[in-house]
C-alpha cells in the first residue's frame, strides 16, 4: 500500500497510539509520524524504543505539519488538547480521534477545529487490559472494526482517506452517526465493562469473608472479569461520564434481565434457565464465526501473556 499521509502525528503514546505506529510501518502508510505524551516517562520511553520518529516536549510541537492529527488521550481531555493545537493546525490537515465516546468529543473537539481544517471522529475497537507505550503490537486492529464517525459537512475525501487508513492498518471500517455509536458500544463495550469491574468488586468483598479464596480458586469466568476490569481507570472513568445517557439505558434492561433470571432461580424455573443460556450460547458463536473471537479455551489470548 502507498503513503496516505506524509506526516501523522500521535497525541498521547499508549496502547492504541502504538499499535498504529507500528502497523503504519508495516504497510507503509506514513512517510513521517510523531508523537507527544504528557508523562515525560512515557516520552524518554517512546524515544528509547522508537516508537514514533520523533518525541516532541508538546501536542502543539507534535501536530504542527502534519497531515493527519490522532489524539490518542482519554475523552476527558481532549478538548484541552484541541485547544493547544488548534493555532498550529495545518490548512488541508484532518485531525481525528480514537475515543470510544463519539458525541462527547464531537462536542468537546469540534469547536476548536479551524477552517480548512477536517474532523473526522474514529473509533478502533480493539484493544487490551495492557497500557502504556511499551503495550502496543502491529497486528492489534487486525480483522477487528473501526467506526469513522463524520460530523455535519465532513469533506468526503478527507473521511474516505482516513477511512483507507484503517483498512491499511488491518481494520474494517464502517461509518455511523454518533448517537448511534454511543449505543452500540454501550451495549458491547461499556455495559460489560462496568459489569466486570461489579464483580470483581463484589469479589472484592467476599475475599475478605473467605480469607482470599476468591482469589486462589478463581475459575475461567471469573479470571475474564478481572482481565477486562484491568482495563485502564482514568480513560473508563471517562467513557462512562460522556457516554452517560445510552450506558444508563442498557444497564436499566440489564437490571430487568438480571431480575427474571433471579426470579427463575429462586422459583427453580430450569427451562426458562435453559431456553435463555441456549440463546446467549447462540450469541457467543456468531462472534466465533464473524472472526471477532475464537473458541479457544484461552479466548484466543494464549498468545498475549
Amino acid at each position: 500500500m502507498s503513503v496516505l499521509y506524509g506526516r501523522v502525528a500521535l497525541i498521547g503514546l499508549g496502547l492504541i497510539a502504538g499499535s498504529m505506529a507500528l502497523a503504519m510501518r508495516r504497510g507503509g502508510l506514513a512517510g513521517e509520524i510523531t508523537g507527544y505524551a504528557r508523562s515525560s516517562e512515557t516520552r524518554d520511553i517512546a524515544r528509547e524504543i522508537g516508537l514514533v520518529d520523533r518525541v516532541y516536549d508538546s501536542a502543539a510541537d507534535a501536530a504542527e505539519g502534519a497531515d493527519l492529527v490522532v489524539l490518542c488521550v482519554p475523552i476527558g481531555v481532549m478538548g484541552g488538547v484541541a485547544a493547544e493545537i488548534s493555532a498550529v493546525l495545518k490548512p488541508g490537515a484532518t485531525v481525528s480521534d480514537v475515543g470510544s465516546v463519539k458525541r462527547a468529543v464531537i462536542e468537546a473537539v469540534a469547536p476548536h477545529i479551524p477552517e480548512g481544517v477536517h474532523f473526522v471522529p474514529a473509533h478502533p475497537m480493539a484493544g487490551t487490559e495492557h497500557s502504556g507505550p511499551r503495550s502496543g503490537f502491529a497486528e492489534l486492529f487486525d480483522n477487528r472494526w473501526c467506526l469513522i464517525v463524520p460530523v455535519e459537512g465532513s469533506d468526503r475525501a478527507a473521511v474516505e482517506r482516513l477511512e483507507a487508513l484503517w483498512r491499511g492498518l488491518g481494520s474494517n471500517t464502517e461509518e455511523m452517526d454518533a448517537d448511534h455509536h454511543d449505543l452500540v458500544c454501550a451495549v458491547t463495550s461499556h455495559a460489560p465493562h462496568l459489569i466486570a469491574y461489579t464483580m470483581v468488586g463484589v469479589a472484592d468483598d467476599m475475599r475478605r469473608v473467605t480469607d482470599s479464596e476468591v482469589i486462589k480458586f478463581s475459575a475461567a469466568g471469573f479470571r475474564d472479569f478481572t482481565r477486562i476490569a484491568a482495563s485502564d481507570p482514568t480513560m473508563w472513568r471517562d467513557v462512562f461520564l460522556s457516554n452517560k445517557d445510552a450506558t444508563l439505558e442498557v444497564l436499566g434492561r440489564f437490571t430487568e434481565e438480571l431480575f427474571a433470571l433471579q426470579r427463575a432461580i429462586r422459583t427453580g424455573d430450569g427451562e426458562h434457565l435453559h431456553q435463555y443460556f441456549t440463546r446467549t450460547r447462540a450469541i457467543r458463536r456468531e462472534i466465533v464465526e464473524a472472526g471477532q473471537d475464537t473458541d479457544a479455551p484461552d479466548f484466543g489470548r494464549g498468545a498475549r501473556k
